[in-house]
């Protein structure tokens, strides 16, 4: 067992879910990558209301164990190589909406602006302790791009 009480198994396995299969660790753009896994996630889970929820609670739940695994690996906050938290955040942003693939790609464009950007409180949200709070800021920027694509979807966009 290491300083945290993982074993060292359990620490390799904690950080290959983080890094979603080694997904974060391409050099660039890895939270882009990490939102097409969480695409691709999409296209596998049954469209009903309560897959969907199991599957965002499962990722929330692992994410927040493997993101602060992570961090004390890493050795800092959010380390980029972490990108379950994007995966989980697809799935938020494309929860109970009636999309095929365009509109999937369009909630790609959607979540990728707001988790970059951010808006309140979703920064704060990264404030909160380990992987919570690598999960939360994540969780909060895809239940805006959740709206803006109810939004868009309603007017008709496409």
């Amino acid at each position: 067992m290491n300083r945290s009480g993982l074993t060292r198994a359990a620490g390799i396995v904690a950080l290959v879910i983080a890094t979603v299969f080694g997904v974060g660790y391409i050099p660039v753009a890895s939270g882009t990558f990490g939102s097409a896994a969480g695409l691709l996630l999409w296209a596998l889970i049954p469209s009903s209301s309560s897959a969907q929820l199991v599957t965002i609670a499962l990722l929330f739940a692992l994410g927040s164990w493997t993101g602060t695994v992570a961090e004390r690996h890493f050795g800092r906050i959010d380390p980029g190589e972490v990108v379950i938290d994007e995966v989980m955040g697809m799935a938020i942003t494309l929860f109970m909406n009636p999309v095929g693939w365009r509109g999937a790609a369009a909630a790609f464009v959607l979540f990728r602006i707001f988790d970059v950007i951010k808006p309140f409180p979703a920064r704060r949200f990264e404030q909160l302790p380990g992987g919570i709070g690598v999960m939360a800021d994540d969780a909060m920027a895809a239940v805006y791009a959740n709206l803006a694509l109810r939004a868009l979807l309603a007017i008709r966009i496409w």
